[in-house]
């Protein structure tokens, strides 16, 4: 056996209206190569409403990271950001932005709201890859990770 896992897989919430974006995205994440079970929401309000476990998400999962995307039918990437950064239970939820509008006062916007990292779209996956690879150390102990042989 190449390699073990212990834990639970990662749970990942993408907010992303765009298709191609999302998929791109997916599927950088895919590359990552470890084990993560992904949500994905195209709107604001869902978004809310999975992170608050409201309506029909009464049962949703919490995140374990979430990748928002700014400009959403409905309610903006950055009212999501500001519910998660105002709420006690979310407050530490990882968060990475990826946007393609925003300018500078976004960016300062998010940034202060404490944002993990912030990416331009279209998302350039090597760069996008080494981002979700640097917030593993975000990710809880009962979490999947990959044992590679050699290692205790």
């Amino acid at each position: 056996m190449d390699r073990m896992t212990v834990g639970r897989p990662m749970e990942l919430l993408l907010v992303e209206d765009s298709l191609v974006a999302g998929r791109l995205a997916s599927g950088a994440i895919r590359q990552c190569g470890f084990e993560h079970r992904l949500t994905w929401l195209r709107d604001g309000q869902d978004a809310i409403d999975f992170l608050t476990q409201e309506g029909r998400f009464s049962k949703a999962p919490r995140p374990d990271l979430l990748l928002l995307d700014l400009i959403l039918p409905s309610r903006s990437g950055q009212e999501v950001l500001e519910l998660i950064r105002h709420s006690e239970v979310l407050v530490t939820l990882p968060v990475v932005v990826m946007t393609g509008e925003a300018g500078e006062v976004e960016e300062a916007a998010c940034r202060t709201l404490q944002v993990e990292a912030y990416l331009q779209k279209p998302l350039d996956v090597p760069k996008f890859r080494n981002v979700i690879e640097e917030l593993r150390h975000h990710w809880q102990a009962d979490m999947v990770t990959p044992r590679h042989p050699g290692s205790n």
